[in-house]
């Protein structure tokens, strides 16, 4: 049974930097065909914001991400790192990854997608 467990999450101030990281354990991170970060700030819906396909590690961002946060595999590692900059406040929130066996493009960003959850670390933007 795969567990995913984030870590990274703190205080930054805006414009500032973090890293977020995925970390697996109980099985191979390689079997599993995708892995996102979804995010959910006090009172919305959870919300994916980029994903990265294990079998060509072709990229995906949320227009609300796109340019700042940088998803990348550290294949040394069962690990998936989410690389968070110039932050925001409204990037305020709990921060999740997630994984699935199976692969449909059109419901990267979608909850239904996935199976497997981390327990989620927080992130604030505020000075």
């Amino acid at each position: 049974q795969l567990v995913l467990v984030e870590s990274g999450g703190g205080l930054v101030q805006p414009g500032g930097s973090l890293k977020l990281s995925c970390t697996a354990s109980g099985d191979t991170l390689d079997y599993y065909a995708v892995i996102a970060w979804f995010r959910q700030a006090p009172g919305k819906e959870r919300e994916g914001i980029s994903g990265i396909s294990n079998s060509d590690g072709k990229t995906f961002y949320s227009d609300s991400v796109r340019g700042r946060f940088t998803i990348s595999r550290e294949y040394a590692k069962p690990t998936v790192i989410l690389q968070m900059n110039s932050l925001k406040p409204e990037d305020t929130a709990v921060y999740y990854c997630a994984a699935d066996h199976g692969f449909n493009v059109d419901m990267i960003f979608s909850e239904r997608h996935y199976h497997y959850w981390g327990q989620g670390t927080q992130v604030t933007v505020s000075s």
